[in-house]
């Protein structure tokens, strides 16, 4: 058969350790066959971030933009042992945190469903999508260890000099204090994300947070979203067929724990970020885990949920035999092309996508599968399989659902 063509580039952004060695395998056995691949290249390695002074991430971000769509290998984020390790000259930011800023984007998660693989809260039966705020809160605060006695207050100077001040508390003795900020302007890109996304996937939109005790902070995330959404998104999510609705966190804890998925629940920065990992991990793993960036302006970089898997890596280098799993990492390639396809028009590069995820599926729920799925599965009797003997398998599924 002739190989689909592509007319626009994707961003490629490669990454490190074991699932840059698995973006190869992928690549080579389940892309390049089939596909005349059409990318735009940038190696976000740490070595190579390093050669560049992370100019590289700069590049592939400002790519994303220019193209509309990019796939991301994972990669690392340096701490004090690389520094040694890679023999950086600083340790440098984290590229999902630079990409995310540069694209002003929204992190979305959702899990893989697979028969075999069964979710531990037993009436989830379809994925539940969490998009997380990723800025500001905690994650931006300022702490101050109290000494003992005395008067703390937060303090709002404006550029005419005016103030405005706020009592925290009236110290008796010591205590520990922090303030948290955010930004009108990221709580409403975050929004018009999650509008967006909830469109393109058809999906019913959650949103949650704590505004009756925060009724300042919370409370104008909350006005922020109902703004837009009557502004801009009403009419089309009726047309659409959808729904979007606020409820406090707890109510959407309690709800997500009875429902049995298929919607979005858009959460704060540290909420999402709890939520996210508690939904994987009820779901399966991390390994079967999708994560795509969306930002307000429609551009798209997806990727795999999990991190760079150092472990099989080392062992990979001693010639040792791995069973790593990659699904996460081929259906982010999968995500890619299909949302390609979707902005050219490319029904052969989307019917791809599609069929490149079934076979993924087919081939687990046949029960050839890696070692981390072998051990939660219900399939009786799983084959376990090498890291590219479980590529070699996709490879054979995708084929016949090609040849049919």
């Amino acid at each position: 058969m002739d190989k689909i063509k592509m007319t626009t580039p994707i961003v490629e952004m490669d990454g490190d350790e074991m699932t840059r060695i698995l973006w190869q395998m992928i690549k080579d056995e389940l892309l390049t066959p089939f596909l005349e691949l059409n990318t735009e290249y940038y190696d976000l390695g740490l070595a190579h971030r390093n050669e560049t002074n992370d100019q590289v991430t700069v590049d592939s971000a400002n790519a994303t933009k220019k193209y509309g769509v990019a796939v991301k290998c994972a990669t690392i984020t340096p701490n004090a042992a690389r520094m040694t390790e890679y023999d950086l000259k600083e340790m440098w930011k984290s590229p999902n945190g630079t990409i995310r800023a540069m694209l002003d984007g929204t992190v979305f998660r959702a899990p893989i469903i697979v028969k075999g693989i069964e979710p531990n809260v037993k009436t989830w039966r379809k994925p539940i999508t969490i998009a997380r705020h990723a800025y500001g809160d905690v994650y931006k605060a300022t702490e101050m260890k109290v000494p003992g006695p005395g008067r703390c207050e937060l303090v709002y100077t404006g550029e005419d000099g005016t103030e405005v001040r706020e009592l925290i508390h009236e110290f008796a003795g010591p205590g520990v204090v922090q303030g948290q900020h955010n930004l009108c302007g990221s709580i409403e890109s975050f929004a018009r994300s999650c509008f967006h996304y909830a469109l393109d996937t058809k999906q019913d939109l959650w949103f949650a947070t704590k505004d009756t005790i925060s009724k300042k902070y919370d409370h104008t995330f909350k006005d922020i979203f109902q703004e837009i959404f009557d502004m801009e998104f009403k009419d089309k999510f009726e047309a659409a067929g959808i729904t979007y609705f606020y409820t406090l966190i707890d109510d959407a804890v309690a709800r997500v724990m009875k429902s049995e998925g298929g919607y979005i629940w858009a959460c704060k920065n540290y909420d999402g970020d709890v939520m996210s990992d508690m939904v994987s991990s009820a779901f399966g793993s991390l390994a079967m885990m999708t994560s795509v960036l969306v930002s307000p302006d429609g551009h798209y970089e997806y990727e795999a949920a999990h991190g760079t898997v150092q472990r099989h890596y080392y062992k990979h280098l001693k010639g040792e035999e791995t069973s790593t799993n990659s699904v996460a990492t081929i259906f982010a390639w999968s995500g890619a092309l299909r949302k390609r396809g979707e902005l050219d028009e490319n029904e052969a590069l989307k019917t791809f996508a599609d069929l490149l995820e079934q076979a993924c599926i087919k081939t687990i729920e046949e029960g050839q599968m890696t070692k981390d799925l072998a051990l939660m599965t219900t399939i009786q009797n799983p084959v376990v399989l090498s890291s590219e003997g479980f590529i070699r398998a996709i490879r054979a599924n995708l084929e016949e659902l090609l040849g049919s």
